[in-house]
Parts: structure tokens; C-alpha cells; sequence
């Protein structure tokens, strides 16, 4: 008999919670360590699974181990100040993988590490790693150079806007840098603006950020929020912008206002990722998962069957795909930098 272990839904580990989960366990007559570790993987989130945004594509990938035979267990909504004893509690209990689903629990990872030698760290979005901790992430400045080539072509103002948050992380100036560079590639003169806001996770801040690259003259909004993503797109779609989303769930609150989405293929890069390390194959402390890469890290979505919205022009559509081809093969190398990425104009 095994024992799916799923969802644990907690913002705060506490040991009264995890006497609860062994407890429950335990009458059930079956031991979580029963399974191989290699069988069980764990993750933390920092916001909600249903925020058709980051928090949902990691959920699914973690979905997909469960497809493919493994245990899973997830704590959503997990605060800086549980990440250590959180990823401590999964460790203890034998999950291995214990993933990250934020670069933001990158440190506590390596804090936890050394004490937990036999467990794998998986850090999505991390930025790099030590020993048994190894950080996953989509090539960002690859996919975010594609979007804004498209924002740079869409523009009738010359002006473009984008709202994130986590101001500074590697990962951030990857996917805002990557942006201004792509719209800076195809229209020079063009003003990109930045507005980085302190919560990923606040569409109302999202909104009024939005609201004001748009007062300011910026037609097509991109950017890079959790659950905030949704207020970029009803900005746009209450001040007839452009706009580009995080999944196909965007689309629908603004079909006519979505270009396309990064649809990040979090499900495909957590199984290739998983695959390698039980046969021993996943090596390196940093791993992106690009067009660049057998198994790619993302891709533009409009809906299920489009890549990009009815909008956008044939030829626009053409020079799309050849921006992806030489990236692709290395004709096109993108490295922002922090001015890249930096907030303001």
C-alpha cells in the first residue's frame, strides 16, 4: 500500500502539525518512510496553488511526479520566516526531493542542507546551489527578450511599461532586463518604463501600477507578478492596452488585450529535473531549462491551439520564430544586466 501524501496546506510548520500528520499517518497503519525517498517529493510554495500564475505552474509540476508514480506533499503560502524548519520537517520525513518553488528559499535550503546530506534540495528559480542543493529555472532573459521584441513591434506610442516585483534577483533582472532588451532590439528609441513593486501577490497595487505606465503613455504593459498578474491584465483591459500574461488563464480575463502568455513549463523542467537526479544524471549547481535545451523551460501561449493573439501581424508572428531560432543556436546571446533591469525609464 502507498500512501499519497497531499496537499499539506500550511502557512506555518508547527510541531503540533506535524505530531497531527503522524498521528493520522500512523492510524492508518502505514509509516511515511515506508517509500524509497527517491519515491516521495515535497514542495513549498510562497503563495496560493490556484493563483493561475507561479504558485499553479509549480503545483502542476508537481502534479506530474505524482503522475509518474512518486508520493508528493506541498505546503502553499509558506512565509520567509518557516522556510527553514518547513523544508527541516519534509527532510526529516524522508522526502526527496524537497523543492523550493521560489528563488526566495534558496537560502534556507542551503542552511538546511549540510544537516540533511541523503536529501536533494531543488530550488525553483534559485540561482545557484552547493552539494545537494541545485536550483532549476527557465531561462528568462530568453523567453522575456521574445515578449519584448513582440512589445517593441505592437507599440504605437514608442512607449512601454512593465510591473514585477522582487527588485534585484537574479532571476527578476533575467526576465526585466531581457525585456527592455528585446523592445530596445527592434525600436531603439523606444521608453520602457519599470515599476517594481514590494508583494508579487497584490493585484490591486499590480492594477494602480499599470494604471499609471499607462497615463504615462505606454500602450503595451508586460511584467512578472504571482497572483499580482491579474492586475496588470485588468488594466489593461479597462484602458484598452496590450498586455502579455503568465498562463492561458490570463487570456481569458482580456482576450482582446493578451498578446501571449510566458506559459512556463514548470511540469516539464520539475520531471526532466526529478528523471535525471534518480538516474543519477542531474549534475551542476544551476540548471536553465531554455530554447537552448532538450526540454524547454517555456513557451508563448495565447490559448491551447495559439501561440499569439489574432492581433498580432503575420510578419510580427514570422519574426518571432526567427528571434527564436538564433537564440536558439546561439546567434543571439541575451545577458542583461542590473541597468538592464533597473526601475524607471
Amino acid at each position: 500500500m502507498r500512501l499519497t501524501v497531499e496537499p499539506l496546506s500550511l502557512s506555518r510548520i508547527s510541531r503540533r502539525a506535524a505530531l497531527a500528520v503522524s498521528v493520522a499517518v500512523l492510524a492508518t497503519g502505514v509509516a511515511l518512510g515506508a517509500a524509497r525517498a527517491e519515491d516521495k517529493a515535497a514542495m513549498l510554495l510562497p503563495g496560493s496553488v490556484n493563483d493561475q500564475s507561479w504558485n499553479a505552474a509549480g503545483y502542476g509540476g508537481l502534479l506530474k511526479l505524482k503522475d509518474a508514480g512518486l508520493e508528493i506533499a506541498y505546503s502553499e503560502n509558506v512565509q520567509a520566516a518557516d522556510h527553514v524548519e518547513a523544508m527541516k520537517d519534509y527532510a526529516r520525513r524522508g522526502f526527496s526531493p524537497v523543492i523550493g518553488h521560489s528563488g526566495r528559499f534558496l537560502s534556507a535550503a542551503q542552511r538546511v542542507a549540510p544537516e540533511f546530506a541523503k536529501t536533494t534540495f531543488l530550488v525553483g528559480s534559485g540561482s545557484g546551489g552547493q552539494a545537494n542543493v541545485i536550483s532549476l529555472d527557465v531561462a528568462n532573459e530568453q523567453y522575456a527578450y521574445v515578449v519584448g521584441v513582440l512589445a517593441g513591434k505592437m507599440t504605437k506610442t514608442g512607449k512601454v511599461g512593465a510591473v514585477a516585483g522582487l527588485e534585484g534577483l537574479p532571476n527578476m533582472i533575467a526576465s526585466m532586463g531581457g525585456f527592455r532588451l528585446g523592445v530596445k532590439s527592434v525600436k531603439p528609441d523606444a521608453e520602457v518604463k519599470i515599476i517594481y513593486l514590494q508583494s508579487m501577490e497584490d493585484p490591486a497595487a499590480a492594477k494602480e501600477a499599470a494604471f499609471s505606465l499607462i497615463a504615462g503613455g505606454a500602450d503595451v504593459i508586460g511584467g512578472k507578478l504571482n497572483a499580482g498578474q491579474a492586475g496588470i491584465i485588468q488594466a489593461a483591459k479597462e484602458k484598452n492596452a496590450y498586455t502579455i500574461g503568465r498562463s492561458v488563464g490570463h487570456t481569458a480575463i482580456a482576450p482582446e488585450r493578451v498578446l501571449t502568455n510566458i506559459d512556463e513549463k514548470w511540469s516539464d523542467i520539475y520531471a526532466s529535473a526529478v528523471t535525471d537526479l534518480r538516474a543519477g544524471k542531474l549534475s551542476g549547481h544551476y540548471i536553465a531549462y531554455g530554447y537552448n535545451t532538450p526540454t524547454g523551460g517555456a513557451e508563448l501561449r495565447y490559448s491551447a491551439d495559439r501561440a499569439l493573439n489574432p492581433a498580432v501581424p503575420a510578419a510580427v508572428a514570422a519574426e518571432l520564430e526567427t528571434v527564436k531560432k538564433k537564440i536558439a543556436s546561439g546567434e543571439i546571446k541575451v545577458k542583461p544586466t542590473k541597468d538592464d533591469a533597473r526601475g524607471g525609464a
